[in-house]
C-alpha cells in the first residue's frame, strides 16, 4: 500500500511537470515577443540568458586572468589580506605577460634588519601645517555611498590599524569616518541617548544573537522611522549614538586632528560634496570644519576613464547619502563634468591657494594623462608662480591610470582614454623635472596597483606616494563580482559596494577591518624584501636605473629612458618644449 501510494505521487510529479513544460514552450514559440531566439528555440533558448548571467560572477574562477597581469597577484592579494603565507611552489600558475619591467637586483643583496624602517613622505612641506605620512601607502578613494557604511567603517578602522592614510573619495567626510572617534563631546558632535530600556533590550539581543543585530535593533528603537538613522554612529560603550553637528560653529572644532582617527585626506570633485551649501556652492565655513578632521585636501579634476564626474544611481542615494551630499534622495547624482572652480588652470590654481589658506594643509588634484600637452600647461604654470613668489600651486599631483575606471565609468572611455599609470607616472616626473620644479612637488600614483612589485617600479618610475583601490576592496572582501554600480540589476554579494541592507548589514566589519591592516602590513613586508635583494636601505634610493624591460620579443632594455621615448614619442618634443619655454 506504500508503494503504490508513492508510486501515485511520483505520477502526479510527473505529470504536472510535463504540463509546466507545454506551457512553458507554447508562451515561449507563440506568446512572447521579446526574444526572438526563444521563437525558434524555446525553454533551451534560455540557457544562453542563464550563461550570460552567470558569465561574470564566475569569470574569475574559470581560464586566466585577463584584467589584471596574473591570476597569482589576485591571490597574493587575498592572502597578504588573511596575514597567511606567500609562496608559491615550482612556478607561477599564470607567468607575468610581456612586455613587462624588471627590477634589478644586486650582487651583495642586504638583510631585511638592514632595511630603514622609515617609510615616510611629507607633503606640504611650507604649509602652516605639513602632512607628514607613516606610510607611502594610502587607501584610494572611495566614496561612502558607493561603498555601503559598513564597508566604509572597516575601511577606517582598518586604516586606523594599519597606520595608513584614507581617501574619503568625492563623497566626502561622511559620519562613518568617525567610527573610531570616541573622544568626542557635544560641543561639535550631536549626540543622541536613549532609555535604561532601550539599552536593557540591546544587551538581551547582543547575548542571544550578535553585536551586528543588536545594534541594528537598538537603532530601530531609539530612531524609530527617522530616515537619517543612519547618519549616526554608535558609541557601544556609551550606548550612544553620535554624529557631526556641522552647524555648531567653527570655534567648536578640533584644533588639531583628534588622535583616535585615521589620517584622512578629504577629496572634492565637480559636485563639491562634503563642502557644499544647498545650493550646490562652495561652503568655505563647511569646508574648513571638515578639514579639523582631515589631513589634506585633494581635488578630482578626473579619475582613471571617469573623466565626466562621478556618477551615483539613484538607488544608491539612500536618504543617509542624501544628507552627506546635500542632495536628494533617491535620484541620480552625476557630478559636472568640469569642477566649477576650474574653468582654467590659472583658476583652478587660485582655488587651490584658497583651500590652502582655509586649511593651513597641503591641497593638490587628481588628473588622468594622455600626452604632453595634458602635463605641460600645469607645468608651466607652477613655474611661473613658483618664480613669482606665489605659492597658489598644488603640493601634489595624484596621478590615475586611464585603463579601468570606477564602477560607474563609461563603458566606451575604459582602455581608450588615458595613459597607463607607469607611462604617465614617468611622463610626469619628467616634465617636472625638465621645469626644475620637481622638488616642490609630490607625485602619488593610483592605477592597478595590487602588489609589492607594482610599487617598487611606479616608485622607481617617479612615485613618491601611492593609492591603492582594487587591492584594499578585495582586502575587504570584494570577489570581483562586477555588480558594484547596481545598474545590472544585482548588487555586490558580500554587502562591500551596495546599500541593499539585506546584504550589507551581514558584512563582517571587524573581521574586514584587520583584513585591510594586514594587506597593507604585508604590502610595505615585503616592499623591504624587495629593496634588500636590490641592495637598497631605503625607499628613497629608488630610480628608473633600477629597472629593465621586456618587449613582447624577449628583447632586454636597460635604458628606462630610451625605452619611453620610443614607447610615448616624447624625447626630442619634450627637450624642444623645454628650451622654448627657458
Amino acid at each position: 500500500m506504500e508503494f503504490l501510494n508513492s508510486f501515485s505521487f511520483w505520477e502526479e510529479f510527473w505529470a504536472i511537470f510535463v504540463v509546466i513544460i507545454i506551457a512553458w514552450f507554447i508562451h515561449d514559440k507563440y506568446v512572447q515577443r521579446k526574444h526572438q531566439l526563444l521563437v525558434n528555440y524555446p525553454i533551451i533558448g534560455r540557457l544562453r540568458y542563464l550563461f550570460e548571467e552567470v558569465r561574470e560572477p564566475f569569470r574569475q574562477y574559470f581560464g586566466d586572468e585577463k584584467f589584471y597581469e596574473s591570476k597569482d597577484k589576485l591571490d597574493w592579494v587575498y592572502k597578504a589580506a588573511r596575514d597567511l603565507p606567500n609562496y608559491a611552489s615550482f612556478s607561477p600558475s599564470q607567468p607575468l605577460p610581456k612586455p613587462k619591467f624588471m627590477i634589478r637586483h644586486s650582487n651583495i643583496v642586504l638583510n631585511d634588519n638592514e632595511i630603514e624602517e622609515k617609510f615616510e613622505v611629507v607633503f606640504g612641506e611650507n604649509r602652516k601645517k605639513p602632512f607628514y605620512v607613516k606610510s607611502i601607502i594610502a587607501r584610494s578613494a572611495m566614496s561612502d555611498g558607493s561603498i555601503s557604511p559598513e564597508g566604509t567603517r572597516a575601511f577606517v578602522q582598518g586604516a586606523y590599524l594599519g597606520k595608513f592614510p584614507i581617501n574619503s573619495g568625492e563623497g566626502g567626510v561622511t559620519s562613518n569616518f568617525f567610527t573610531t572617534h570616541l573622544n568626542y563631546d557635544s560641543s561639535y558632535m550631536k549626540i543622541v541617548d536613549s532609555s535604561s530600556l532601550n539599552k536593557v533590550v540591546k544587551s538581551l539581543a547582543k547575548f542571544f544573537f550578535n553585536g551586528a543585530l543588536a545594534a541594528d535593533v537598538y537603532r530601530k528603537l531609539v530612531f524609530k522611522g527617522d530616515l537619517e538613522a543612519e547618519t549616526y554612529m554608535l558609541d557601544v560603550q556609551k550606548k550612544q549614538f553620535y554624529r557631526p553637528n556641522w552647524d555648531a560653529p567653527l570655534e567648536n572644532f578640533p584644533k588639531e586632528v583628534p588622535s583616535d582617527m585615521p589620517d584622512i585626506v578629504f577629496q572634492i570633485s565637480s559636485g563639491l560634496y562634503g563642502a557644499r551649501d544647498k545650493q550646490g556652492n562652495f561652503d568655505a565655513d563647511r569646508y574648513q570644519k571638515v578639514m579639523t578632521f582631515c589631513k589634506m585636501t585633494e581635488i578630482k579634476i578626473a579619475q582613471g576613464a571617469k573623466q565626466t564626474g562621478g556618477k551615483l544611481a539613484g538607488h544608491k542615494v539612500t536618504p543617509a547619502v542624501a544628507y552627506y551630499r546635500n542632495v536628494e534622495a533617491y535620484k541620480d547624482v552625476f557630478s559636472p563634468n568640469r569642477f566649477p572652480y576650474g574653468n582654467s588652470i590659472e583658476e583652478l590654481f587660485d582655488f587651490i591657494g584658497k583651500l590652502q589658506k582655509l586649511s593651513d594643509k597641503p591641497v593638490g588634484m587628481k588628473i588622468v594623462i594622455s600626452d604632453l600637452e595634458n602635463i605641460e600647461p600645469y607645468a608651466k604654470e607652477i613655474k611661473r608662480r613658483i618664480e613669482e613668489k606665489n605659492d597658489a600651486y598644488p603640493d601634489f599631483i595624484t596621478i590615475d591610470g586611464g585603463s579601468g575606471g570606477s564602477a560607474t565609468a563609461p563603458l566606451e572611455m575604459m582602455e581608450r582614454v588615458g595613459l597607463e599609470i607607469r607611462d604617465a607616472v614617468y611622463l610626469v616626473d619628467k616634465v617636472l623635472n625638465k621645469y626644475a620644479i620637481r622638488d616642490k612637488i609630490k607625485i602619488i600614483a593610483s592605477g592597478k596597483i595590487l602588489t609589492p612589485d607594482d610599487i617598487i617600479i611606479v616608485m622607481s618610475l617617479g612615485a613618491d606616494f601611492v593609492q591603492i583601490a582594487r587591492g584594499f576592496m578585495m582586502s575587504a572582501g570584494c570577489i570581483r563580482a562586477r555588480y558594484c554600480s547596481g545598474t545590472t540589476g544585482r548588487e555586490c554579494p558580500v554587502g562591500l559596494a551596495t546599500q541593499d541592507k539585506s546584504k550589507r548589514r551581514k558584512y563582517f566589519v571587524f573581521k574586514h577591518a584587520n583584513y585591510v591592516a594586514n594587506y597593507h602590513k604585508n604590502l610595505l613586508k615585503n616592499v623591504k624584501g624587495l629593496l634588500a635583494i636590490m641592495g637598497l636601505k631605503n625607499i628613497s634610493q629608488l630610480n628608473r636605473h633600477r629597472l629593465l624591460f621586456i618587449d613582447k620579443d624577449s628583447r632586454v632594455y636597460d635604458n628606462i629612458d630610451e625605452v619611453f621615448k620610443r614607447k610615448l614619442k616624447i624625447g626630442k618634443d619634450l627637450e624642444d618644449h623645454y628650451h622654448e619655454f627657458r
